[in-house]
């Protein structure tokens, strides 16, 4: 018999600690080399972990367990294998006791007994229901989705009347009650490293930057008279839709490539200036919000940087991104528009000086040559470190940013 402990890799030079987000596998599986049987929630990413034989798992750590570089998670024993055809080959004394195998499913000491499927785990997290109240009607007692579902929600609900039936002689009887609603429970939710890791970045940026926002608007029609012009021939040639997020960072790459101070960093007492654009793109996903770096946007083409948008954002929301796609970054755009807001006030993100915050478009009423009319404005916000950034060159950037939205053509042609 051939033992192998399995443990934290080293992730990165600064992360010294991750979370045992979710086992792949079981307690006992059978698992091929290469198989990922678990994953490493870390500062900035989650991160799929491989095992490094064939064998039988032991797990030893827990889900949710804080555990240092170099812990031991689990012991693989490689006198058990798969073969090609996914049978297993093991030793003639372990085949012999594979004959109780069968008592194993019926053991409270199951793995899957009162562990719920991760659908029925998100209905019961939102729900609020704790999991050791349910009794699971799966495979080995695990909670299925069902099981969830039948806890989660009241039986019969009838504009805030909740129903009692009861059945007497075969003729069935409804008494309706008001539902009194009186709940003051609380529950405590281990917050995830990643929401832990934006907590700490949120404040350091707020406590350790002289944060000032400046706005302006933006009339949005040229740009989507183009847009709505040659969509059709843009996607027939690239293959991906012209949308806003590269028009809006090629034209702040542009911007920042004439101004160097807005696409800079403090370092010390040194500031660092950059001759070559980073984009940081906001992503929401289930675990918060990361922002992984479009690099060189000012040398790119638009198919290009909608390309790379749509990769990183596949990634980030299946929770694939790795470490390297996370690093560096110049300046950031967020777009708050897409979850409705009209205004807001985008916080920076370090070591970055300045963030561009996008929001909702609206038709309003605005002056224009002596008359009113309507047009599609958006607003926008540009928070800066005063540190770096003078009021007069953050102002200046946003009004060079709105003039090149506003006339597209100069934007494309590189006027």
């Amino acid at each position: 018999m051939s033992i192998i402990e399995l443990k934290v890799p080293t992730i990165g030079e600064s992360i010294t600690e991750v979370t045992l987000s979710q086992w792949l596998k079981k307690d006992g599986d059978i698992i091929k080399r290469d198989e990922a049987i678990c994953e490493f929630e870390s500062d900035k990413a989650t991160l799929e972990f491989p095992a490094e034989a064939d064998g039988k798992l032991t797990i030893i750590a827990k889900e949710g367990e804080d555990l240092p570089i170099g812990a031991i998670i689990a012991k693989l024993d490689t006198s058990f294998t798969t073969d090609n055809s996914g049978s297993i080959d093991t030793v003639p004394q372990v085949k012999e006791a594979s004959k109780e195998a069968p008592k194993e499913i019926k053991d409270d000491s199951s793995y899957a007994k009162g562990h719920p499927s991760p659908a029925a785990a998100k209905i019961l997290d939102e729900k609020g229901v704790a999991v050791e109240s349910i009794t699971g009607s799966g495979k080995g007692g695990r909670i299925t989705k069902e099981d969830a579902l039948k806890v989660a929600t009241p039986v019969v609900k009838n504009d805030g009347v909740t129903e009692k039936t009861a059945t007497v002689s075969n003729v069935e009887f409804s008494e309706p009650s008001v539902e009194m609603d009186s709940s003051r429970s609380e529950r405590s939710v281990k917050m995830s490293r990643m929401r832990k890791t934006i907590a700490a970045r949120l404040v350091s940026a707020k406590n350790q930057t002289a944060m000032l926002t400046t706005f302006n608007e933006v009339d949005l029609s040229e740009l989507n008279a183009l847009r709505k012009k040659y969509q059709d021939r843009f996607v027939a040639k690239h293959g991906i839709k012209l949308g806003y997020m590269s028009l809006f960072a090629k034209a702040c790459a542009k911007v920042l490539m004439e101004m160097p101070d807005v696409n800079a960093k403090i370092d010390g007492d040194n500031i660092i200036y950059h001759d070559y654009v980073d984009i940081s793109i906001a992503i929401s996903t289930p675990s918060g919000l990361v922002v992984p770096p479009i690099h060189n946007v000012e040398s790119l083409q638009f198919h290009e940087i909608e390309e790379k948008i749509k990769n990183l954002a596949d990634k980030a929301r299946n929770g694939k991104l790795s470490l390297e796609e996370m690093k560096g970054g110049t300046f950031t755009i967020t777009n708050g528009g897409v979850f409705g807001s009209l205004i807001s006030t985008p916080i920076i993100n370090e070591p970055q000086s300045a963030i561009l915050g996008m929001h909702t478009i609206k038709d309003r009423p605005i002056a224009l040559d002596g008359q009113v009319v309507v047009r599609p404005m958006m607003y926008l916000a540009l928070s800066y470190d005063h540190r770096l950034i003078d009021g007069s060159t953050s102002v200046t950037f946003l009004v060079k940013v709105k003039e090149l939205l506003e006339d597209p053509m100069t934007l494309m042609m590189d006027l």
